[in-house]
């Protein structure tokens, strides 16, 4: 007979605090609404457990959210005023301590060798671009050679990756996290023979178009006509999607205001990750040392011998440096690193002060005839189609699925179609002149952010506030990127909650 565990017993297992209420409003155990009693069969089954707090995910810290002055504090050498400052707010979430290591990208590439036997394309997609590190001045073939392979690199960030496969590393890193917790809750088995469309997603699993190999702890279902039944959703168990950091969030963390602030009184504005207006330690016991992987001057990247002065020439481990006051390695030099949003020169302008991103493309599941979800694809994940504009028509909050040119680049903001525009296709390439063949701008709507210096960098970049841009398709050998997690429930911590 199979053990069956109630879902307070699993919690045991992730370390979820789950508790009764008995304060304001009654008993958590029983129903404000109705009076009916929760979790028991006799009531028909219907499941709530109170006292919920996220589990911190593999790699991840906790970044408690609020209000900062985002944009440029240092001065505007390039003249680009991009980034002008102004007051925003960012929730709670979660970001990787360190930027994602080659170590970390090569375990991906052999999950997707070893599962997708029947699509190589998916592996060769997949695969970093070496040759970045090539100059027709230079000598860096070893480079191409070694970097991203040789166990020496292994703590190094990964580079040659492009947006698209950062987003894509981020989708596989989710579902191996989700995957290992139902395996360590006992009600999946780990199964290492998955191939092809039959592997382990998230979404797939939910949806129930994935069931693996029942673990030997399935969870009791308290439906009265049902024996046994798969994690859901609102279980709280699955953690949400890796992602890539909105623009702000990614700002917000490298600024660490949370070290430098007291009772909503900041002492003082950082230029860096760290206090004060230079790149060297101030700290008397190791005072003059660099605080970040970068170019100190004119082809100087490391200093002179026996006395290195940032002790890379090129990438060093993630774990260099001295972390922020949240924890997090190197967010000012060692690599560059993409984010989320798409790139204008003018952002400040237009999006929200509450959790400001560009770049949202709103999607929904496919779905048949009969309103059931379609089957999911070869690689196993469920499909998604661009939500149709007209069945947004008559929405207050949106008007269009696909808003990363809104207010900037679509037909009503581009002055080039004059009165005319209800009757034109305009887009960001006519605004922006981003046209083939052309000497145009190279903004579009798949050019996206990335931030924060690196080790070919002056110490101008270093500062969170600075931003520059690249199309998504395109890799460099100083870029780089960690991913982050969205923070569900209260913005604060359990332990920190009044």
């Amino acid at each position: 007979m199979k053990l069956k565990i109630r879902l307070f017993h699993i919690a045991l297992v992730l370390g979820v605090v789950l508790t009764t209420s008995c304060g304001k409003g009654g008993s958590g155990n029983v129903s404000s609404a109705t009076g009916w009693e929760y979790n028991t069969p006799e009531n028909g089954g219907f499941e709530f457990y109170d006292g919920y707090e996220q589990e911190l995910g593999p790699g991840l810290r906790f970044i408690e959210g609020g209000t900062f002055i985002m944009g440029r504090v240092e001065q505007d050498v390039m003249y680009d005023w991009n980034n002008v400052p102004r007051r925003v707010t960012v929730p709670s979430f979660y970001m990787d301590e360190t930027e994602v290591k080659n170590v970390d990208y090569r375990e991906y590439l052999y999950w997707i060798n070893r599962v997708f036997v029947e699509y190589p394309e998916v592996y060769r997609k997949a695969l970093p671009d070496t040759l970045v590190w090539r100059r027709a001045l230079a000598y860096n073939e070893p480079m191409t050679e070694n970097y991203f392979r040789h166990t020496a690199y292994s703590k190094y960030p990964v580079v040659g990756v492009n947006w698209l496969q950062a987003n894509d590393f981020c989708q596989w890193r989710t579902d191996r996290v989700n995957e290992k917790i139902l395996v360590d809750m006992g009600v999946l088995e780990m199964d290492v023979n998955q191939q092809n469309e039959n592997n382990f997603n998230t979404e797939a699993y939910l949806y129930g178009q994935y069931d693996g190999i029942a673990g030997k702890k399935p969870i009791e279902d308290l439906d009265p006509n049902k024996d046994s039944r798969r994690v859901r959703w609102e279980d709280g168990y699955l953690l949400p999607r890796y992602r890539l950091p909105t623009e702000a969030e990614w700002e917000y963390a490298a600024l660490g205001l949370i070290g430098n602030s007291q009772e909503e009184r900041m002492t003082s504005r950082r230029i860096y990750p760290w206090d004060g207006h230079i790149t060297r330690n101030a700290d008397k016991n190791e005072r003059g040392k660099m605080m970040a992987n970068f170019v100190r001057g004119s082809g100087d990247y490391m200093g002179m011998a026996g006395d290195l002065n940032d002790g890379g020439d090129i990438t060093v481990d993630v774990y260099s440096y001295y972390p922020n006051d949240y924890g997090l390695y190197c967010m000012a030099g060692n690599v560059n690193e993409w984010v989320a949003d798409v790139y204008r020169p003018l952002s400040f302008d237009e999006v929200d002060e509450f959790s400001p991103y560009r770049g949202n493309v709103f999607k929904t599941k496919v779905i048949d005839e009969e309103g059931y979800l379609v089957e999911k694809d070869s690689l196993g994940r469920i499909r998604y189609e661009m939500e149709d504009d007209k069945d947004i028509m008559g929405r207050k909050n949106y008007r269009t699925a696909d808003n990363r040119n809104y207010q900037d680049g679509d037909v009503q903001s581009n002055i080039s179609v004059g009165d005319q525009w209800l009757d034109t296709e305009k887009d960001t390439k006519d605004m922006y002149g981003a046209h083939t063949g052309s000497m145009g701008s190279l903004v579009s709507d798949k050019t996206r952010v990335y931030k924060g210096g690196s080790w070919r960098d002056r110490a101008y970049w270093l500062s969170p506030g600075t931003r520059r841009y690249l199309d998504e398709s395109e890799a460099r050998d100083d870029l780089g990127f960690r991913c982050a997690m969205t923070r569900v429930g209260s913005p604060m911590q359990a332990k920190d909650r009044r």
